[in-house]
Parts: structure tokens; sequence; C-alpha cells
């Protein structure tokens, strides 16, 4: 990647562990908050709080839900789930002290650090573009050590537009004044981060960590689950020139 004058990042999952973070977060919740929820399967609460999270957020990012809104939405169906009816002031309440656990949880990659080391030796100029509120990701790169390695972090949440929208990746490009043809970006999510990236005219970069399983979000917020959408998300890549890479070791 040193051939590129640029080198964008997304920040969940593809530098810091998020799946992680929010699994080990809403256990920690669980065991810790008061007993009104019997969690019988971990294992099971764990797939449906990612399974929440990927349907609310992504009506976040669309619109039809303020950030406020997708929080409180995951934390009242959740509970539901789990045979409790929570109020809105209570469910705001609830995670918020899942919040908590959560940012407790925090971790980077271990391939992450030396990925940007290795880029930025070699004189590459690297930033970030994430799906989010910008002054929310700030927290993560501050209580991650990350906080001072980009020259721009581009949000879409102060930006006005997200991924996969082709506009936020040119709004970065703009932003460091470097031609898209001349940037990569690399993420965690087929859709949202390579192809995204690819139609905007950057070199798009799958990091595939976690395999193509949709559950886990390997093709992007709101990407309908089965067979033929992978197939067919493979082969725009392909069309698209993305690149595909197991780790940030292999950048």
């Amino acid at each position: 990647m040193s051939s590129f004058a640029l080198v964008l990042f997304d920040l969940d999952d593809t530098l810091l562990d998020h799946r992680g973070a929010v699994s080990r977060g809403i256990l920690r919740h669980v065991d810790l908050s008061p007993g009104h929820l019997a969690i019988d399967d971990r294992a099971a609460a764990v797939t449906l709080w990612h399974s929440l999270e990927e349907q609310h957020y992504h009506r976040y990012l669309s619109g039809e839900l303020s950030f406020a809104g997708q929080r409180r939405a995951r934390a009242l169906d959740f509970a539901s789930a789990h045979g409790v009816t929570l109020a809105d002031d209570d469910a705001d309440t609830w995670f918020d002290t899942y919040f908590e656990r959560y940012r407790e949880s925090w971790e980077l990659f271990s391939d992450a650090v030396p990925c940007l080391d290795r880029l930025t030796g070699a004189g590459t100029r690297i930033g970030v573009i994430t799906n989010g509120e910008q002054d929310y990701q700030q927290v993560k790169l501050d209580r991650t050590g990350l906080t001072g390695r980009f020259e721009h972090v581009v949000a879409s949440g102060a930006v006005g537009v997200a991924k996969p929208d082709p506009r936020i990746f040119l709004k970065a490009c703009n932003r460091f004044g470097v031609a898209p043809s001349d940037a990569a970006y690399v993420g965690d999510r087929l859709q949202t981060d390579a192809i995204g990236a690819a139609h905007a005219g950057l070199t798009g970069v799958w990091l595939n960590r976690f395999g193509e399983n949709v559950a886990t979000g390997a093709l992007g917020h709101g990407t309908p689950v089965g067979s033929t959408a992978i197939a067919a998300a493979r082969a725009e890549a392909a069309d698209a020139g993305v690149r595909i890479i197991g780790s940030l070791d292999e950048l």
C-alpha cells in the first residue's frame, strides 16, 4: 500500500475490535445489572444484541432514527425478547449503563498499530472515514491511543452523508487534497466500505477478518441475508477491482 499517497481506514472492526467489545460489554452489563433480565442462553443473547445493533444502526444511518433513538430501540427490543417491558426513560438508562461496560471493553486489534507504523514509516498519509457521530468516534480514538495518528477523521454525522455513498469518500480525499485514484480505503464491510470506496474512484480493500457470514455484517448494514447476496457482492467487488485481505498484516 506504500504506493498510494493516502490510505484511509474504517474504525470499528477494522482498527478497533468493536464486535468483541460489544460481546464482552453486553455480558458484563447483564451480569452486573440488577436481576430484572433473566438470560438463560448467553450465546443467544450476544447474537441477538449484535443483530439489534445491525438493524437499528442501519435505521439511524438511513435517517429513520436519531442516534439516541437507535440506542433506545436496541434496549427496548433486547428487554422485550427477555420478557421485560421497559419505559423509554428506563431503556435510555439501561443503554447508558451498557455503554459504560462496552467502553470498558474497547481494544485495538493486534495488527492495527504495527500497520499504521509501517505506513507512516513509508511516508504514506493516513486517515479515517467512519459512519457515526464525530464526538462519539473521537472518544474511541482517545481511549485507544490513536488520537494524533491521523491527519483527518471524517465522520458521517459531521459531513451529513454516510458510507457507502461515494460523496463521503470524495469529501475525505478533498480534505487531504489527494485524488481518489491515489488513495485506498480499508474496511471490514465489503459493500459499505470496499465497494463503496471503489465506486468513488479509490482502491477498495476489504478486510475480511470474520469471513462472509452476513450475520456478522461482512457485507454492510441492511444487506439481505443469503448466499445470493454474498455472490452478487463478490461479483460486484471483482468488477470494481476490490482487493481482499484477511488481516492488516497483509496490507
